[in-house]
């Protein structure tokens, strides 16, 4: 399985590797029922820890996007309802504005602050049509 990590990106590497996975899900790619590689053989392939991989896997697996099966390995299911599709965004969108409210906060950035700076980004998406790049 080919992903493609930034390893310069602010984006955490775990959630780099929810998205690959998540975008590379469909009939082109990974097809329902397809066995991924274990934890250890992809952290191996992406050179990144083991933790990391196996807390994607596990928002995956929480995500209803892949099923481990201890003894079995991990497969990808089958897409889900549309009734299903929208707690799924939700539950992504929850882990990812976790992660960055952890490292805010981890960084000693004040709740107002961290929130001016939202506010100002979200201006300029909706002011340009798609999110700020990195810079």
């Amino acid at each position: 399985m080919f992903l493609e990590l930034d390893f310069r990106s602010h984006t955490p590497i775990y959630v780099q590797i929810v998205e690959r996975i998540k975008h590379l899900v469909g009939p082109e790619a990974l097809k329902p029922g397809q066995q991924l590689p274990t934890v250890r053989q992809l952290a191996t392939d992406l050179r990144v820890n083991f933790n990391t991989v196996a807390r994607a896997y596990r928002i995956l697996d929480e995500a209803g996007v892949i099923s481990t099966q201890q003894g079995r390995g991990t497969f990808v299911l089958d897409p889900p309802l549309p009734e299903n599709a929208k707690r799924m965004r939700d539950a992504a969108l929850d882990t990812i504005t976790r992660s960055y409210l952890l490292e805010t906060h981890r960084l000693g950035f004040e709740p107002e602050e961290v929130e001016a700076n939202v506010e100002n980004m979200l201006a300029r998406w909706r002011n340009e049509g798609s999110p700020p790049d990195e810079q």
